[in-house]
Parts: C-alpha cells; sequence; structure tokens
C-alpha cells in the first residue's frame, strides 16, 4: 500500500519509541526501569479526580464548544491574569486535547510550504516534525553548554530570513531544563520585535516546575509590545500529573486562535468535557499540591547531580527546572567498545543495564543523553547502580 509523502518524512517521537522498546522488553520478563518518558509518577491530585467524577455525575458528557467550555476558558484567563500578568478575552483562548495539538493546531493554521522555523536545538522532538507535517521547514540555532543550551537575540537575528515565519521558544526547556531570564528575554526580544510577522510560539508547559525559587518569565511579561504576534502555549499535563487527561491551551491574537480553531473543528471536533472539567479545578485551585512534588523532583535532581557527575565520562550540568538530566556523554563513549554515539550507547544501556534512556541526537544534541527523574526515587538509585557497574 502507498503511503503519502508526509509520512515517509515524519520521524516517530524518539521518546515515545524508547518507552515502546522498554515496555516490550519488561512483557519478556526483563526489569527494566524506564528513564524516558516525561510522565510525572504521581497520582493526578483527589480534588481533580472528583471534579471529574462530579462532572460525570452531573451530565457533562456531551460535546463542548470547539474551542472549549466556557467556564474553562475563564478559568485560564484568571489564571494568565493571576500568575502571569498578562490580559485575555474568551475569544483569544483555544482548549486542546494537549498541548501537544495546541502546537499541531498554530502551525497548521499560520505555516505555508516552505515557510521557515527558527527551533533552538537542543528542542523537544516533535517540534520540527510538527513543522514538517505543516509543509514549513525547521531551521535550528544550535546552542551548547556554556549558553544553559539557550539562545540570543544576536543568534536569532543571524538566522532570520524572508522566509522566517516563527520561533520556537520553551523555557524551562525540554530536554535541557534551563530557564530564560530576563534580561535573555528582553535580548531576544528586541529583534523580533522588528519582524511582527514572525510567529513568537512560547511553550510554557514546565513553567512551574522550577527549582531554588528562580522565576519564571514570559516573553510578554518583558517585551508587551509582542502581545500581537505571540501565541503562549500551555498545559495541565506536566505540572498537574494529568498526562492522560490530554488537555492543552493556548492563548493569542484573536485571529490566529481563531484559524486553530477552524483546524480543531475538522480533526478533534472538540476535548473531552469530563476532562476539562477537571482541568478547570487543577487551574481553579492554583498550584495545590503542585509545590509539593516539585520538591520532589528538585530532590531528584541533586541526587542525579552529584551521583551522574561521579562517573568517569558523564557531565552534568544543573538544570533551573523541568524533570530532565541532560547529560554530556562524550567521555563515556570513548571509553566503550563498539559504542560510537549517543544511540549505541542508549542501546547499550538498555541490553546491558536495563535501563531506558533517550539519545540526545533526538532533540538536536550529539552525544548526549536525557534521563527523565520523573519516576521515583528508587527507580532512579537503582538504574544509576546499574549504569555504574555496566561502566566498571
Amino acid at each position: 500500500m502507498k503511503l503519502s509523502q508526509r509520512i515517509a518524512n515524519t520521524k516517530t517521537s524518539a521518546t515515545i519509541a524508547m518507552s515502546m522498546k522498554a515496555r516490550e522488553l519488561r512483557s519478556q520478563g526483563k526489569d527494566i526501569i524506564s528513564l524516558s518518558a516525561g510522565e510525572p509518577d504521581f497520582e493526578t491530585p483527589e480534588h481533580i479526580k472528583e471534579a471529574a467524577i462530579n462532572s460525570i455525575n452531573s451530565g457533562n458528557t456531551k460535546y463542548t464548544p470547539v474551542d472549549g467550555m466556557v467556564d474553562l476558558k475563564e478559568s485560564i484567563i484568571k489564571k494568565f491574569k493571576n500568575e502571569n500578568r498578562l490580559e485575555y478575552k474568551l475569544n483569544q483562548i483555544i482548549v486542546s486535547t494537549g498541548c501537544k495539538q495546541s502546537i499541531y493546531n498554530l502551525c497548521q493554521a499560520t505555516l505555508n510550504k516552505s515557510d521557515e522555523v527558527l527551533i533552538p536545538a537542543p528542542y523537544w522532538v516533535s517540534y520540527p516534525e510538527i513543522v514538517k507535517l505543516s509543509d514549513a521547514n525547521p531551521v535550528f540555532v544550535e546552542t551548547n553548554s556554556e549558553t544553559d543550551f539557550k539562545v540570543s537575540g544576536k543568534m536569532i537575528s543571524e538566522r532570520i530570513t524572508d522566509k522566517t515565519r516563527m520561533i520556537l521558544l520553551n523555557s524551562p526547556s525540554n530536554p535541557s531544563g534551563f530557564i530564560y531570564t530576563e534580561d535573555e528575554l528582553k535580548d531576544i526580544g528586541k529583534v523580533l520585535k522588528n519582524y511582527p510577522d514572525i510567529i513568537i510560539a512560547s511553550d510554557d508547559i514546565y513553567e512551574h516546575i522550577i527549582f531554588n525559587e528562580k522565576k519564571f518569565y514570559n516573553i510578554l511579561n518583558v517585551c508587551p509590545e509582542l502581545f500581537n504576534q505571540t501565541v503562549v502555549l500551555n498545559g495541565v499535563s506536566k505540572a498537574y500529573a494529568m498526562t492522560g487527561w490530554r488537555i492543552g491551551y493556548a492563548a493569542g491574537n484573536s485571529d490566529i486562535i481563531g484559524a486553530m480553531k477552524k483546524i480543531q473543528s475538522q480533526s478533534t471536533s472538540c476535548t473531552c468535557s469530563i476532562a476539562q472539567s477537571a482541568a478547570k479545578a487543577a487551574l481553579d485551585n492554583g498550584k495545590l499540591k503542585v509545590d509539593d512534588m516539585v520538591k520532589e523532583y528538585q530532590a531528584r535532581n541533586e541526587f542525579l547531580h552529584k551521583e551522574l557527575n561521579d562517573i568517569d565520562g558523564f557531565n552534568y550540568k544543573k538544570p533551573d527546572g523541568s524533570f530532565y538530566a541532560f547529560v554530556d556523554v562524550n567521555g563515556v563513549i570513548k571509553k566503550i567498545k563498539g559504542v560510537n554515539d549517543d544511540f549505541d550507547l542508549a542501546e547499550y544501556f538498555l541490553l546491558n543495564a536495563d535501563v531506558a534512556v533517550v539519545p540526545g541526537t533526538a532533540f538536536g544534541a550529539k552525544n548526549h543523553i536525557r534521563i527523565s527523574f520523573a519516576t521515583s526515587f528508587e527507580n532512579l538509585k537503582q538504574a544509576v547502580e546499574r549504569i555504574k557497574k555496566v561502566l566498571v
């Protein structure tokens, strides 16, 4: 059967692929510790579950408006105002089936063939694939650990062409975990305000998972003049341990949001009514239970930072947030016969240590690995012991 050229050009998500491989090996009886998926190991808080149950019992089981239930959109507006000092109206908000669908809808609604999208590397694995599915071209802006894997205004200006239509910013970053400071965002904003036709897609999904009292800023907090060209993307999956509920949302220019609504009307129609009620409960209660989860993530991060850097050939720079360790493994690769890159190393750990990690090349950073610490301390301790054992 002949498939589309579009699918031929699209890669399977590396994080999902590694998670599937780990599950397959587990089904064969292997004791695999998977550090591949960015999924909180915590249960969804009880008050959120109760809101979903009440929603079912009250009969909220029908189609909702394409762009989301009005009461949820009102809660999103309050969230933006109270937590981010950003003002939106109902027609500037859309609720989608996860933050990933919000990003997909945005690209489908605004990109044309041969348009270019600037993507700082390393990047979340789905960014370039979503861009390509929109018939546009990802253009990578390379970074390194010396700049905490962040881009500057100068780096962006050097990559802008007459085809540049969008830039994707992610802070805290997946996979690096670093946060753009107020001054860094001002520097980027100074450049982008000269290009009002470039859409700024601000992926803030990890905004609440921040360590050591660092502060989160959206680019609109420091450059409000960019409001008309900025779309803020977020969701409840990561902060509230609600990955399976599939609720994301976007806010921005009403014309762009309206175009995203049109795309959504022909794909998923609307988002699950019950999950929307649960998301409303999450947002209405601020960061109830979230701070407790973040404290645990920070403790795991501290543990991994010490333990991984004690391994000869590992170099792990402590992140500001998210729940990922992004580790430079060049030194380890040089020491193991038959291991030539990060893909080989990930395979080596999976087959010899029964530990699943994701190769950094999938994120645009060769000879790195991403380790998710959204798992128990016990799993992390065992995984480190196993890795150390096969590297002796």
